[in-house]
């Protein structure tokens, strides 16, 4: 299925129904088929073809819903751009895509602008937020969408087109565009809302940038089973956000590991105060057990799910939440309709127990990234069977006697220290046990006697003061020797990636600025 069609078909089961809430607007299924077609037609218009790749620079707002549907509506791939990349970064993406075309708003004009200058191919921009007349040189948003005349879309094409280009932060260098077609991006929808078991019954309420793909999936699933989208632009006023699930009655609410330590921050939340709401998903980074146990105290009658994904697959794995209790620390096993399993060096299967590459099969994976063979190559290698290329994630996990899966680090986080080999995912999971700890990420310092050191970096929750000793003293009860850090340095807060990660190159980078 092309994924337009989520729209269409909802639009057809659920014209009247209410299918978005952005503030203060909101929007039936038939209202955003309409402007999404009203959009398609303009874009076409002005020379949009089929194929042509299209940024949507956008924070999380109405008319970002409208513009998504309308770029595929028109056969194009959209590209969806974090609407806080300032412009030398969106031009290496206009000119390493061949962008034909831009959605914008108001307020990020001048970064388009800027970008624009350095990126001959771009020829159609668009930019919503002007009621009266718009900047010179785009289309106004409302200006297309007030036009009431005929729409007839020609054939937008096939579900083995691209359907989107999504641009990681990458650890280095410039960032890579992940191809994914409607084929791709169906069978992970397809996937994901088959185990979060998800209906038109559903309200969904979502923070998350819809330029992050796990954003981009929570406006595409509640559209593919017409359920209601409540889409708020960031996290940054926790109990307002809290606030909308009851307010709106809300069943789903997908969140990332940093807003679950936010939310146990919350001394004025209670056990059962959000009586509607179904289950809450994580992914970007593993939950630790520590926060998965504080997160079912707080949310006893919620199902939590814990997974595990890439930009290039979007989902890996999930675990059952009937199994949280015995697969303590697990991000499950593969989603529905693929294959998951670990490999050595060689790439020969390891057995249960064994630390090894985690290799994703299956029909959600991408096709490569754009115009960059080496990378693809490294990612996307043959498999069992000669008609296949598998996804190396690049990710270090191991499995138990029944195939649930647990991460272990990235390949190139792993700390060699004291002649072992450190997760600092293991020693992190250990610090966040500490409730006096709210964040905590581990690092390798240069050390002149053990050549290399753990470092800890955490912040300490709310009201708690603890010591470096509290911290060092924790740690050696729950680990080995060559496993506790050496050195425990206090901050206000954590570096993050722009999917809310916490990133280990950024705190890197203040390690080595001496910031």
């Amino acid at each position: 299925m092309r994924v337009e069609q989520y729209l269409r078909s909802s639009a057809e089961r659920y014209g009247q129904k209410e299918a978005l809430v952005a503030g203060p607007v909101r929007l039936t299924y038939g209202e955003i088929d309409r402007a999404s077609d009203r959009l398609a037609a303009e874009m076409l218009h002005a020379g949009v073809e089929r194929h042509d790749r299209v940024l949507v620079f956008m924070d999380n707002c109405w008319e970002a819903v409208v513009s998504v549907f309308a770029v595929l509506k028109a056969g194009a791939v959209l590209s969806p751009i974090n609407p806080s990349t300032k412009a030398d970064k969106l031009a290496y993406i206009l000119n390493n895509s061949g962008a034909t075309a831009i959605i914008t708003q108001g307020r990020l004009i001048r970064v388009v602008d800027e970008a624009a200058n350095q990126a001959p191919a771009l020829a159609v921009r668009i930019a919503a937020g002007f009621e009266e007349a718009s900047p010179e040189g785009y289309f106004g948003f409302e200006d297309i969408l007030a036009d009431d005349s005929g729409i007839e879309l020609p054939f937008a094409g096939i579900e083995t087109d691209l359907a989107m280009l999504v641009y990681t932060s990458g650890s280095t260098g410039f960032p890579k565009g992940v191809m994914m077609t409607h084929q791709n991006v169906d069978a992970a929808a397809r996937a994901i809302t088959t185990y979060l078991e998800n209906t038109s019954d559903d309200i969904i309420l979502n923070v998350l940038p819809i330029s992050f793909d796990y954003g981009l999936y929570q406006l595409l699933m509640a559209f593919r089973t017409g359920a209601t989208l409540i889409l708020e632009k960031s996290f940054a006023f926790p109990q307002v956000i809290l606030n909308r699930l009851n307010e709106e009655k809300v069943t789903g609410f997908p969140i990332v590991p940093t807003m679950a330590a936010l939310i146990l921050r919350m001394k004025s939340l209670k056990p059962g105060m959000f009586p509607h709401l179904r289950y809450i998903s994580s992914t970007g980074a593993a939950l630790a057990p520590a926060v998965i146990e504080q997160l079912r105290t707080l949310f006893p009658d919620v199902r939590i799910y814990s997974m595990y994904g890439l930009t290039e697959c979007k989902r890996c794995t999930w675990l059952p939440p009937e199994e949280l209790d015995q697969r303590t620390g697990s991000v499950g096993i593969a989603i529905p309709g693929t294959e998951a399993f670990i490999v050595d060096d060689d790439g020969a299967m390891l057995p249960a127990g064994k630390v090894g590459e985690l290799v994703i099969r299956g029909p959600h994976v991408m096709k490569g990234y754009w115009q960059d063979p080496e990378a693809t190559a490294k990612a996307l290698r043959p498999g069992r069977f000669e008609w296949e290329k598998v996804l190396h994630t690049g990710d270090l996990f191991h499995a138990d006697e029944d195939g649930f899966l647990y991460f272990v680090s990235r390949k190139d986080d792993i700390i060699k220290t004291r002649g072992e080999k450190v997760s600092p995912k293991e020693v992190e999971n250990v610090l966040y046990a500490m409730t006096e700890i709210s964040e905590a990420a581990v690092l390798g310092v240069s050390d002149t006697v053990l050549g290399s050191a753990l470092k800890a970096i955490v912040v300490a929750a709310p009201g708690a003061n603890p010591s470096e000793k509290d911290v060092i003293r924790h740690c050696s009860r729950h680990l080995e020797d060559f496993m506790v850090p050496k050195q425990v340095e206090f901050r206000d807060a954590l570096p993050k990636t722009e999917s809310g990660k916490i990133s280990r190159r950024l705190l890197q980078q203040t390690l080595e600025a001496g910031e």
